[in-house]
């Protein structure tokens, strides 16, 4: 049975490749995806829950792949946290594979698992969930996996219970399935693939997709090539969560505004990498950013972006809200984390502005919503 969540939010060739300590990453005009393997989700019950929630609201990013929930009221739960997302969760099954996505800027199509027939489980422990999806007048097809884990480092291809030979194949048909299916759209591979993508090709799972240089490409290359404190799975340590692009992304991959990164929530942290394993996982999150051509844009308006902005941001006993220009009425409705309205506030028609007094009001964290006949926007608001 499939389960959605509806969440209402308040949550290598010239492209720059990094490690991000500022937790933001997302920007108004750029793609992201961003893939996280959630380790037997919630790792510490509410405290993870409520974690993972106001990171995915500091990062900001597009489209997070999860891997790994193995609760489906706890992903229920910490959804419920966000406004302006939507969540997708298959099953929690053998820790599941979910979606989260800002449904402001993302238009899906269609999401459903392929390689679900038996033949298909040795290579694939838990099948590869697609998202069909339009961003701005792009069709993006994205591939959440997470791969079979362990193995001795030695790939053997005559033996088929052998780790790295399951990786191998599912690796192969996945490659197999864009060819025969997307061989013109925009794909992006991305999950807990669970192996090396730097490693000498003898050994390399993934050795078919790197060697097809002309279409395909591993976006994080660069991290799992560099310094080992920037991998995502520091324990080992390790590089194992993966973003693959076919050639399609190629360009916006090489635009300035275009960015990989891994996610280094730990260094944010007060007690660091301890902290963050105890609380979260022991995979930090892998980051892809990819710039469009400006002239490019959705212009149906139920899914073009507003912008919302209020000053001063944290408040304290006042604030204003600025507002875009709209011929159309306005309503602000201002929400706290647990998802209930507290105030509600009317915009004259062409009014470019609005004052909010927030006295009467407990500090913390708000969720200001911008509605107009056909648009919404979103923004986090800090009283205190």
């Amino acid at each position: 049975m499939k389960h959605i969540f509806i969440i209402t939010l308040f949550l290598i060739c010239g492209f720059h490749v990094s490690a991000q300590s500022n937790l933001t990453f997302g920007t108004d005009s750029t793609f992201e995806l961003m893939t996280w393997n959630l380790e037997n989700f919630p790792k510490n019950g509410q405290t993870t829950i409520e974690q993972v929630s106001q990171l995915i609201w500091d990062i900001d990013a597009d489209v997070i792949a999860v891997q790994e929930v193995s609760n489906i009221n706890a992903f229920d739960d910490m959804v419920n946290y966000l406004q302006g997302y939507e969540g997708y969760l298959e099953s929690d099954w053998f820790g599941g594979l979910a979606y989260i996505y800002k449904t402001s800027v993302v238009q899906i199509n269609d999401i459903y698992e392929i390689y679900t027939a038996s033949p298909y489980w040795s290579a694939f422990p838990r099948a590869p969930m697609v998202m069909d999806l339009h961003f701005m007048n792009e069709r993006i097809i994205v591939i959440n996996n997470h791969f079979k884990c362990c193995g001795d480092g030695y790939l053997n291809l005559n033996n088929e219970d052998d780790e790295e030979y399951r990786r191998y194949q599912a690796s192969k048909l996945i490659k197999q399935y864009i060819d025969n299916n997307w061989p013109d759209e925009n794909v992006i591979v991305t999950g807990d693939l669970n192996d090396d993508i730097a490693e000498p090709n003898i050994n390399n799972v993934f050795q078919l997709i790197i060697s097809d240089q002309a279409n395909y490409r591993f976006a994080d290359m660069g991290i799992a090539s560099g310094s080992s404190a920037y991998w995502s799975y520091p324990t080992w340590p390790s590089h194992l969560d993966h973003i693959l692009i076919t050639n399609e992304l190629f360009d916006n991959l090489a635009r300035p505004e275009s960015a990989v990164s891994t996610i280094l929530i730990d260094d944010v942290m007060p007690g660091g990498w301890d902290q963050y394993e105890e609380e979260i996982s022991d995979h930090r999150p892998v980051a892809l950013r990819l710039g469009f051509n400006a002239s490019m844009g959705i212009h149906d308006p139920a899914f073009e972006t507003l912008k919302l902005a209020a000053y001063p941001n944290p408040a304290n006993g006042f604030t204003t809200f600025q507002l875009p220009n709209e011929k159309t009425e306005r309503v602000i409705r201002i929400y706290d984390l647990q998802g209930d309205k507290v105030c509600e506030l009317a915009a004259p028609t062409g009014a470019n502005n609005i004052e909010w007094n927030c006295t009467a009001f407990p500090r913390g964290v708000y969720l200001a919503r911008l509605v107009t006949e056909n648009q919404t926007a979103t923004i986090r608001l800090v009283l205190q």
